[in-house]
């Protein structure tokens, strides 16, 4: 899911600039001055004056150190009435008048001072001071380096010219003229930290480290080089350091501010919140309108949930300063969490108009226009952040989710990428590209981003949550369990992560807690709908919880809603449509499951089974060729085919299939995987139709009808869908099974001379090939002839064809050991378990079997003298309400077992130990692993009778079984995906096979385990409909298509809307019955 859920909120930035203050350069603290911190520590005198006014000398020293500039100069200019060559008084003066920023009389004394005596470094340097102060850089460089070189050793002189170079920007001449001054005077530990912060500021932070360590070394309580120190571990990544040397800084000079506001900072990256507000508040103490450390204080409140509390110390902040871009940015964010998103946005604005750059502002508005659905004003605000601020990781993230939003998934890779150059750390941008890697169907690539994301964040509950879903989808689902759970504990209220185990769960069927599960499922997507949110119910599941029917209807207009977002960033113009279908009516069905896919599988026959004078049949495939022979029938018969796949635009696919002039548009997918109902939202087409493959509504306005039936979708439920319902004349379900199955259409009983002992099963041992006559000219058969008068009281003669051997050891021997054939009679019989090791695309259903295959009740562990009922469908079909009506009837049928299937395996010991709860014996449940197609699809012959799961029928399996001629009990609910076997059964011509309550359910179910003669009268009733009714006949459903398909067409032609098209009499569609 995206997670779904990207979380990118962008607020990488949180913390207001400027804020760590130590990490600003402190060049010289006493800049300008005749003597400076620096020279002071070794007690230089650089002072010359003549001895009879050194004491007053000595007076106005003091009083200059002191601050009283007023009697400093008054003391001067008695001795410079005195002596008015005294070059000592002169500087002094110079340096009097600088701390007075009276600049111009600075100077005067400093050029008197040079007139006095040209070669006195010291007047140089406090000129350059001026010059540097007034913004003359180049002129204070001179002044400062004429001064070294008439003293080579001065000190200040060298501290002063690297300030004027910084000021410049010459960083490395900078470096130098400290390390010459530190060659001077090494224990000048100022100095060194000066220069620790210099090199820090170049990136190369050993060198400052070990300049910050040689000052501490020199002065271990110089709190300035712990606190300096403190930045180089931070910016290292090293942040339990960073943390001790900021506490060790505030407890040598508790009145340390930057070193608070520092310390307060790395505690907030550390997450250790509460530590950081004390920090914070210690800074509050030291400078109570500090709007940074108001505005840092309000990003930890913020952090910690406390968001009241944080919207009012941002509210301080910009009270304090109101000219505070940073502050109203997040102030922003912690109104959008609030859901005040009206008044975000407004302090967004207020932050670009105060400052039109800031770079966080433009990608958190852009955020806001992104929920919102305006997708291109977002875009053009992430681009136009990325150009203020080009490596802004957050903003690239942010773009590349909205690119893969539109569909445009190596723009977006592109982007993600370039976050992750920029910010290699950002496990937001890892997980966002897993989720577009995803997409692309690089499944490996996914597992890497989130795996690293969580590296990075072991704290990461989305990324917990995506990897969960790349297990889940790869059906490793005890993984994909785990991670849910790992990203629910980090993160409670995650209403995606929540839905997908519950959907995990129902896969393997725990259903601990179930029923508070649901109900909690059910308000997480009343809240999302409440708020129009994108529900986490996917609406391919949204059948399989309790959900009204509202609720499932919404679900599916939310994702419809999100196509039409996507394909308003095409600007495209609508198409226009033909009114006149000229010669033939052109239909088009979209799919991406044109090859091994159950959905091919059912309708495979029907584009080369249209009648060709009647319509034009266009087959636009969204999927890679699978090199399947399913692939290649549909491609051969379709009078078109055309590989969507190769035009992944989804404007451009709607143009191509426009410009066929296609006059209605199938769509076969619906919300499954492969789906591009973009395509649709563009309205390529005038008539646009919902059929066979997503059994629901699509919730969208661009869909016109759903092909349906009277019995699947009854018209009093006509309100859980948006589309119009067009009844097909039976069921609107359909398989190829005639036409793949064909060696299924007859049958040999096998049986054994010295065990049968009179008694014929149906279903024990079962011989099947499209050729029978081989076995039957060398074996002896016998024909069992019987009459049965079901309820119905019209007989039904039932004839069975049994081969009769002396023994079959032999074909136990072979099925016992795996072997994959044997010669019965001189006639090679194939075990029905090894096809895939004879012939592979016989096994896939892809050609029909040439061999005699034999399939037992021995090959699969199943009792040869058990009722056995049995269920093929996956396991997450199956709720507890069906499992107590399973148990009920095996409880109720002596000698009864169920059949189910290993989808998934892991599901097994979770319905084997809820029925053990509910009474039943070990093996009352038998287990068999999921098989290739044909072997499926033959081995229901085995079973007795078929217990339809109500939840969510089996569509595709149901017809697998009826094939066989294994009859089906169901009951139907209200939801489309609940009635699709009812339909199946009435167009079987089977009626009394679907129940109306739960317990009419068990009752027919156990009627069929315990009364033989009934059971034997609907088995022979299936086996003969299957040939004899419409459920299998693709040509006569052809037809019916054909004739919907021209109803809906008039109507549009005529200018009138959509409605119900009611099913046309089945009795013009019985001349089409032979295929």
């Amino acid at each position: 899911m995206m997670s779904s859920q990207v979380q990118n909120r962008g607020n990488v930035n949180n913390d207001p600039k400027g804020v760590t203050a130590v990490n600003s350069l402190v060049i010289n603290p006493d800049s300008g001055t005749l003597q400076s911190i620096h020279t002071l520590q070794n007690g230089q005198n650089m002072l010359v004056v003549t001895q009879d006014a050194q004491g007053l000398l000595e007076l106005a020293h003091r009083e200059y150190q002191a601050g009283d500039y007023e009697n400093a100069e008054r003391h001067c200019m008695q001795l410079w009435r005195q002596e008015t060559n005294n070059t000592g008084v002169l500087l002094l003066l110079s340096s009097i008048h600088f701390q007075c920023r009276r600049l111009d009389k600075s100077a005067h004394f400093s050029s008197l001072a040079i007139k006095q005596n040209p070669l006195l470094a010291e007047a140089y340097s406090n000129l350059g001071n001026v010059f540097k102060e007034r913004g003359q850089l180049q002129e204070a460089l001179e002044n400062y380096r004429h001064a070294v070189r008439l003293k080579p050793d001065f000190i200040d002189g060298y501290i002063n010219l690297a300030a004027a170079l910084v000021a410049a920007g010459d960083m490395e001449q900078a470096v130098q003229a400290y390390v010459t001054a530190l060659q001077y005077n090494p224990d000048l530990y100022c100095v060194r930290s000066d220069l620790g912060n210099l090199l820090k500021a170049l990136a190369r932070l050993d060198e400052a480290k070990a300049c910050y360590l040689k000052a501490i070394e020199t002065r271990p309580d110089f709190a300035v080089a712990w606190s300096n120190l403190g930045c180089v571990f931070n910016a290292q990544g090293e942040i339990w350091l960073a943390i001790h040397h900021f506490e060790k800084a505030v407890a040598l000079d508790p009145n340390f501010l930057d070193a608070y506001i520092n310390l307060g900072n790395v505690l907030k990256e550390a997450r250790i919140f509460d530590r950081a507000v004390a920090a914070y508040l210690r800074a509050l103490n030291l400078s109570p309108n500090n709007a940074v450390v108001h505005g840092n204080l309000a990003c930890v409140y913020y952090e910690q949930g406390l968001i009241d509390l944080a919207i009012d110390t941002y509210r301080r902040a910009i009270e304090l300063q109101p000219n505070f871009p940073d502050a109203y940015c997040n102030l922003a964010n912690a109104l959008k969490e609030k859901g005040q998103v009206v008044e975000a946005e407004e302090c967004y604005n207020t932050a670009l108009r105060l400052c039109p750059t800031h770079a966080d502002s433009l990608n958190n508005l852009a955020n806001i226009k992104r929920e919102q659905g305006y997708i291109e004003e977002a875009t053009r605000l992430y681009l136009k952040a990325l150009e203020v601020f080009p490596e802004f990781a957050a903003a690239h993230s942010n773009l590349a989710s909205v690119l893969q939003q539109q569909g445009k998934l190596n723009e977006a890779l592109m982007h993600y990428k370039e976050a992750i150059r920029i910010q290699p750390t950002f496990a937001d941008a890892y997980s966002n590209m897993g989720n577009t890697l995803k997409e692309m169907q690089d499944i490996q690539g996914a597992l890497q981003c989130y795996t690293r994301a969580i590296q990075i964040n072991p704290a990461f509950a989305d990324a917990h949550s995506n990897l969960a879903s790349i297990h889940k989808d790869s059906g490793n689902i005890p993984e994909a369990i785990q991670s849910y759970r790992t990203a629910l504990k980090l993160k409670p209220d995650f209403p995606d992560a929540y839905c997908n185990l519950a959907h995990c769960l129902q896969i393997v069927c725990d259903w601990t807690d179930y029923e508070a599960r649901m109900k909690k499922l059910v308000s997480i997507v009343a809240e999302q709908l409440d708020k129009n949110r994108l529900p986490s119910v996917h609406p391919h599941h949204s059948m399989l919880y309790p959900l009204s029917h509202e609720f499932r209807k919404a679900i599916a207009a939310r994702h419809a809603n999100l196509c039409i977002e996507k394909i308003h960033v095409l600007h495209k113009q609508p198409y226009k449509y033909p009114r006149e279908i000229g010669s033939r009516l052109k239909i088009g069905y979209v799919s991406s499951d044109f090859g091994n896919h159950p959905t091919s599988h059912l309708m495979q026959s029907i584009p080369g089974l249209h009648e060709k004078n009647n319509v034009e049949i266009f087959c636009y495939a969204l999927s890679v060729d699978d090199g399947t022979a399913f692939r290649a029938k549909i491609a051969r018969e379709a009078e078109h085919f055309i590989d969507l796949s190769q035009i992944p635009c989804n404007g451009k696919a709607a143009d191509r299939i426009n410009a066929d002039g296609i006059h209605i548009l199938v769509n076969m997918n619906g919300y499954t995987k492969g789906a591009r109902n973009e395509i649709f939202a563009l309205r390529p087409a005038p008539v646009q139709v919902m059929w066979l493959g997503y059994p629901g509504t699509s919730g969208a306005s661009f869909m016109d009808y759903l092909i349906t039936d009277e019995v699947t979708s009854p018209l009093e439920l006509a309100n859980q869908y948006s589309e119009k319902l067009a009844y097909m004349p039976h069921t609107y379900f359909i398989g190829d099974h005639r036409q793949m199955f064909p060696h299924l259409k007859e049958r040999l009983i096998l049986t054994d001379k010295l065990n049968s002992k009179g008694k014929v099963a149906d279903n024990v041992a079962v011989i099947n090939a499209t050729d029978l006559s081989p076995m039957m000219e060398s074996t002896l058969i016998k024909e069992i002839r019987e009459v049965i008068v079901p309820d119905s009281k019209k007989p039904l003669e039932i004839s069975l064809k049994v081969a009769e051997l002396p023994t079959t050891t032999p074909i136990e021997t072979m099925i016992a050991s795996g072997q994959c054939q044997m010669s019965v009679n001189g006639v090679v019989v194939q075990n029905g378990m090894a096809t895939t090791q004879v012939n592979n695309k016989t096994a896939t259903g892809e050609e029909v079997p040439q061999n005699i295959v034999i399939t037992t009740r021995q090959q699969y562990g199943l009792p040869e003298d058990a009722v056995v009922y049995c269920n093929f469908n996956q396991l997450y079909k199956i709720d507890p309400l069906t499992l107590h009506m399973w148990a009920h009837i095996l409880k109720h049928v002596p000698n009864s077992v169920l059949w189910l299937l290993r989808f998934p395996a892991v599901g097994e010991p979770n319905l084997q130990a809820t029925a053990q709860q509910l009474g039943l014996a070990p093996g009352r449940i038998l287990f068999s692993n999921v098989a290739a197609k044909e072997e499926h699809v033959r081995r229901g012959q085995l079973a007795d009778v078929c217990l339809d799961t109500p939840l969510c029928n089996g569509h595709t399996t149901s017809m697998d079984v009826l094939w066989t001629g294994t009859p089906v009990v169901t009951l139907p609910g209200e939801t489309l995906a609940s009635r699709v076997a009812a339909s199946q059964l009435n167009t079987l011509g089977a009626p009394e096979l679907v129940a109306r309550t739960r317990q009419e359910y068990q009752d027919i179910a156990v009627r069929l385990g315990t009364d033989r003669e009934f059971l034997k009268g609907i088995r022979a009733k299936v086996w003969k409909a299957r040939s004899e009714s419409p459920l299998f006949n693709c040509k006569m459903y052809a037809h019916g298509m054909e004739m919907l398909y021209h109803r809906m067409w008039e109507r549009y032609a005529l200018g009138e809307k959509p409605d119900h098209v009611a099913a046309i009499e089945k009795s013009e569609n019985q001349n089409q019955m032979s295929d």
